[in-house]
């Protein structure tokens, strides 16, 4: 069984160790109690290339890597969970832009230089999702 300690050990005992093997994507994901999904989220990759990573079919980068393992330290709680019931998936990536809710904000916030402005300051408490989701403290 592998661990996402092999996981730790793995990426400490080599600064260029580049691949983790698919049983041990699957054993962290089992350890984090969270669904490939889930965990896709959480890395800000899509669930597709996810999948390709557990079936071996692709290899995270080395980011990836390093996020996994910071994940692996965090534990449970720093999983993006995805909503739970019947409310419909909400619309992530390249699918939001067939939303035409998506649309409707973009008309408005052109039309609405206050509503830009207010739009602008709410945004600035999210993270920008070219931006690492996983970033390690190097004090913990």
């Amino acid at each position: 069984m592998v661990s996402r300690e092999s996981i730790a050990r793995q990426t400490s005992a080599s600064a260029t160790v580049s691949r983790v093997s698919p049983e041990e994507l699957k054993q962290l994901r089992k350890e984090l109690s969270c669904t490939a999904k889930e965990l896709a989220l959480t890395l800000g990759v899509e669930p597709k290339e996810y999948a390709a990573w557990e079936a071996g079919e692709l290899f995270p980068t080395k980011r990836h890597v390093s996020e996994l393992q910071a994940l692996g330290k965090k534990g449970k709680d720093a999983i993006l969970r995805a909503p739970k019931g019947k409310t419909g998936a909400a619309k992530v990536g390249m699918a939001r832009l067939a939303d035409a809710k998506l649309w409707e904000l973009v008309r408005k916030l052109i039309e609405h230089p206050a509503l830009f402005d207010q739009v602008c300051k709410l945004a600035d408490a999210y993270a920008d999702p070219t931006e690492p989701r996983v970033k390690t403290d190097p004090l913990k």
